[in-house]
């Protein structure tokens, strides 16, 4: 007798006791991300202290769209602890859009007094790993918003390929996470970080935003996981 049975290879082999503890323990991690995320976008506009300079203001900007909105907009659509699980999914669809376009006003504004900073100093562009990286992680998230902007609108741009899209948009969100990850790790090696934290503390700044992309990748990758099909 033959029969096919789809099923998510998360959680394969996993006895109902092992199933519940990994699922206490996903819910664990959502809410440390969500907790991480708050908590590391405070402690850099601490130590940004906005308004003393140009350049202030982009490390605050920074953090709030990409470590808070970005962090934010990804994990309202876990079922593991999202604070809009009341939310139905046209409304986590509606949240997720206004949080990201607070992250890219968050990102151009950002940009903007950088720019100035550099200018007003004399500063060249583009003279560090982490400037590299945050022009990388910009463009991603310009490929992940026009993704989503067809996603939005699939009738009046002629798209026929739904499933195919929301993976496109699904992949390009991730790079732009683990690339907007890398960068605030890079920006920890800048002067301005290393002259503001040192010592010990300095190490668990750096470990505090691999935790939230664990997750988010994480939830990622398991909500579009090919689905096998078993034969018996």
């Amino acid at each position: 007798m033959r029969s096919d049975v789809e099923y998510s290879p998360v959680g394969e082999g996993l006895g109902m006791r092992e199933y519940w503890l990994y699922a206490c323990l996903r819910k664990v991690a959502v809410v440390g991300a969500h907790a991480v995320a708050l908590g590391f976008t405070v402690l850099v506009s601490a130590l940004a202290r906005p308004g003393t300079s140009l350049f202030s203001w982009h490390p605050l900007c920074m953090s709030l769209g990409f470590c808070l909105c970005m962090t934010e907009g990804i994990l309202l659509f876990s079922a593991d602890g999202s604070p809009f699980c009341f939310k139905s999914r046209k409304g986590k669809i509606r949240v997720h859009w206004i949080l990201q376009a607070l992250m890219l006003l968050a990102a151009a504004t950002g940009l903007g007094f950088m720019v100035a900073s550099k200018n007003v100093s004399a500063r060249p562009h583009l003279a560090s790993w982490h400037s590299i990286l945050g022009v990388a992680t910009l463009v991603a998230t310009a490929l992940q918003a026009a993704c989503g902007v067809c996603l939005l609108f699939p009738k009046l741009l002629g798209i026929s390929s739904m499933p195919r899209l929301r993976l496109y948009h699904a992949t390009c969100g991730l790079v732009a996470y683990l690339l907007a990850t890398i960068t605030v790790v890079a920006a920890m090696f800048t002067d301005w970080f290393q002259a503001a934290v040192k010592g010990a503390t300095w190490y668990g700044f750096l470990l505090l935003p691999l935790f939230p992309a664990l997750v988010v990748m994480n939830q990622i990758t398991n909500s579009f996981l090919p689905k096998k099909k078993l034969t018996t």
